[in-house]
């Protein structure tokens, strides 16, 4: 597993990221985004959206925990996550993310709340964490197995 880091000036540079993760997504891939609030998670997923076809900006899933996009709306059916609320890892099987995963792709913010479920779902994930840093600048660090290789980092 590959872990590399680095700096992102503001959430249009987030997005940018987002918008090149975007171009490099397939069917079956997870993508887990971790950080303190508004570190720039939903700033990066906005971006893949975009990237994949998404006209309007992609509102947080924070209160639904779900949105789901299908094509015709975007190229790729994407399921995006948001398990700040959810309060049992258990929970995860009403979402039904891990059937979603096989047919669609997955951004998920706050994994940590899966616990070891992500582990045993999901082991080939990119997994972006999210730092504040000093003037609202981010630090963008990652864990990328070797099936992400070829796709990522973004430099």
């Amino acid at each position: 597993m590959i872990e590399q880091e680095i700096i992102l000036k503001d959430a249009v540079e987030t997005e940018q990221v987002g918008h090149y993760l975007g171009q490099q997504l397939k069917i079956g891939d997870v993508i887990t985004l971790s950080g303190d609030l508004g570190s720039g998670k939903t700033s990066l997923a906005r971006g893949v959206l975009a990237e994949l076809g998404l006209e309007e900006e992609a509102p947080s899933p924070s209160f639904a925990l779900m949105i789901a996009y299908e094509p015709p709306e975007i190229i790729l059916p994407v399921a995006h996550v948001d398990l700040y609320r959810l309060d049992n890892a258990a929970d995860i099987r009403e979402l039904g993310l891990d059937e979603f995963g096989m047919e669609g792709i997955l951004l998920i913010e706050w994994p940590e709340r899966l616990g070891d479920t992500l582990e045993h779902l999901w082991p080939q994930s990119l997994r972006l964490h999210f730092d504040i840093l000093e003037n609202n600048m981010r630090r963008l660090t990652w864990q990328a197995p070797h099936d992400w290789e070829k796709r990522w980092p973004p430099l």
